[in-house]
Order: structure tokens, then sequence, then C-alpha cells
């Protein structure tokens, strides 16, 4: 049986290549090895970095660039996008655009001390730009300031015991006695806001948001805790003032806590993010069909099968009896938890062990080489089976 056509439909790979660049690797791999298949590249974003350019580009919107405070404080460039066609007057605001960890230098990566205020100043733009409906997008965030930041860049008052602002970041969230919000920007109760969340990703308790990502943006074990109270106490005052108990709400977690601030302060939408951010890609239809589907993402691991891309892929493919092969550029612990979402193999990119910069240097080649070999051994599978 040969290969006629293939589906191509990776993730980006953190701070090396943005969705569309895994998708032309990848596609470059399938033609060394497969010169006569047909290949759809279907590059997938989730709400993280790249989303509102690649969300731009499918609909013929554009990109404004702007310049807002970063997560550290300093002024960064940064974006969001007006999508064209039916979404006229949809801005998508992806927040590591303005607090992505990307943005967090190496030795200031402290998630008690970054914030989500230029998330707001996006959201801000967007609505100068003539928004009526804000898609925000959650992921690769530097930030775990549960959405006070974005809220107070917005006009929201959050004081501490004494009636005085409390600070930016995180740990300050202890300090939060109460939250006023008649200083809102007015246009707020007149624009629709979505937010693209990971509904596995909660506020508070022990899958609570600081406990599972705020190692990975920098915090101590000590911190963690720190923080783990700051967001009981945070998800404690959302509750009592704004009637809203988010705690373990369904993607309240997302972007450190960012998903929780936006719901109660802004009354946006909280939506898992394919439902939303694949609006715009016929995935299921370019699937129909195919005989085999290529996905990708930076690691494969044992968090991939809840709600990263590569396990919504293999579940849309498994719909039509599609194999799923999944590249990596790390396979990560109990990676093997992923054979049971319906993805058929994993193969990491990489030849050998290479320092980080090496890695992300080489990235388009090593995708584009790691797939040449994949379906080589596909092909030999296949003549084996007759």
């Amino acid at each position: 049986m040969f290969i006629n056509r293939i589906v191509v439909a990776p993730s980006g790979f953190k701070e090396c290549l943005s969705a569309p660049e895994t998708a032309a690797a990848i596609a470059e791999g399938v033609r060394r090895a497969l010169p006569e298949a047909a290949v759809d590249t279907v590059p997938l974003v989730d709400g993280g970095e790249g989303s509102a350019a690649a969300l731009a580009e499918a609909t013929g919107g554009r990109l404004h660039n702007v310049r807002v405070s970063g997560p550290v404080g300093a002024v960064v460039d940064s974006h969001f996008a007006m999508l064209g066609g039916p979404g006229a007057r949809t801005a998508v605001v992806e927040m590591a655009a303005a607090a992505g960890l990307s943005l967090v230098p190496h030795e200031l990566r402290d998630p008690g001390a970054t914030t989500s205020h230029g998330v707001g100043e996006l959201i801000a733009a967007a609505l100068d730009a003539g928004a009526r409906r804000i898609l925000v997008g959650c992921g690769d965030s530097g930030i775990c300031d549960g959405g006070a930041g974005a809220l107070t860049a917005l006009g929201a008052r959050i004081t501490d015991a004494m009636g005085h602002p409390v600070g930016r970041g995180g740990s300050a969230l202890a300090e939060v006695e109460s939250i006023d919000l008649s200083g809102l920007d007015p246009r707020i109760q007149e624009t629709e806001i979505r937010v693209a969340v990971n509904p596995f990703n909660v506020l508070c308790g022990e899958r609570g948001v600081a406990r599972v990502f705020g190692p990975q943006k920098g915090a101590t074990p000590v911190q963690v805790e720190m923080l783990s109270a700051a967001m009981e106490r945070w998800a404690k005052v959302l509750d009592r003032d704004l009637r809203v108990d988010l705690r373990t709400a369904p993607g309240s977690g997302a972007s450190g806590g960012l998903g929780a601030g936006l719901a109660a302060g802004l009354n946006a939408q909280l939506l898992p993010r394919y439902d939303v951010m694949f609006d715009h890609v016929d995935l299921d239809g370019a699937i129909a069909g195919a005989d085999l589907v290529l996905t990708a993402e930076g690691a494969i691991d044992e968090q991939t099968p809840r709600g990263k891309i590569p396990a919504e892929v293999a579940r849309i493919a498994g719909l039509h009896g599609v194999p799923v092969v999944a590249l990596a550029g790390t396979i990560g612990h109990r990676a093997h938890v992923n054979y049971d979402t319906g993805i058929d193999a994993i193969a990491s990119i990489l030849p050998t062990a290479l320092p980080w910069d090496e890695a992300l240097a080489g990235g388009a080649r090593h995708l584009a080489d790691a797939t040449e070999r994949v379906l080589r051994l596909v092909m030999v599978g296949r003549a084996l089976a007759g």
C-alpha cells in the first residue's frame, strides 16, 4: 500500500520555530522521502506564541504592532491581530506577546514578580483599533499573577488592607484585600471577550497553576507554596467581591491564572482552546482521506494528553482511522501514555545530544531530517507487511 497523501499538522517549537515554520520543515522531509506524495500542511496554534500572526494570515487580516509593558516591567515590542473576512472587528490578543516566558530573561524568571499588565494594555489597544470582539489566546506565559496586572491596566483597583494598590506579580496577591471595578474601561461592557484556555488548567488546589507550572517559570519549591497560597487568597477575594468562584473552574489557571482574572473582572468566557483556535482551519476535513498524519511539538511527555496539540490531532485522526506519528524536540517522562490517546509512534528529532542553543539553531534542519528518517522506516514496514 502506498502513502499517497500526508497531512502535516504540527504545533510550533517554543523559542525555536513557529507552527508554519515547523510545518514547512516537516513538509521538506516528506518531499525527500516521498516526492510523489501529496502534502497538506495545517499549522496549528493553541493560543500561545505565533497565534495572532497565524490567525491573521488564515483570515486575510493583519497584525497591529504596539509597545506595551513587558512581564518584568520594561517596555517590549508587541502586537495583536485584527481578523479579516467574517471575523472583521475581531481582535486576537496573544498574551505571550506581552507576558510570555520568552520575554523574561533567564536570570529574571520569578513568577512571583512578573506581571500580566501588558496583556491589559494589548486589550486596550485592540479596543482603540475598533475591536468589538476580542479573543485572548493563553499559552507560553511567564507569569503567575492571576490576571491582576491585566485588570489593573484596564482600570481595576486592587488594594491591600490599608487601601493601597498592591504591587505587581503573583507574590503581591497574598496582600489583596479588595478589588474595585468601578474604574474599568467602559468599552469592556460592550465587548464580547473570549479566552482560549486549556480546560485542564485550574487556579487552585493540588493541580493548581502554581504547583503545576510554577517550576517551569522559575519558581523554587518555597515559592511554589507561597504562590499557591497567594492564588487561594486571590480566588477568595474574587469570590467575595465579584461573586464568582473560580478556584477549580476549567481554564481558570490558564496562563498563570489570567483566565480567572479575565473571567471574573471582564466577564470573559473561558472556552476550550481548540474549539476556538481551530475555528479558522478545517483540520477534520484535511485529515479525512489522508494515509498518514504527522504532528509535532517541542516536548512529548505525560502532560501531552492534557490538552496539547498532538493529542487533539490524534483524537481527530482517530475518528477517521488515520495513523499518527508525533515528532518531538524532547521525549519526556512517561511519554508512552500518549499511545493511549491515538498517537501511534513518537520520534525525537535530535540525532544526538546537543547544547540547547545548537538544538534551537538547527531546529528546522533536525525536523526535516527526522521526518525523512521516520518515513523511510514507515515504508520499510509497509514493504515487509506486503
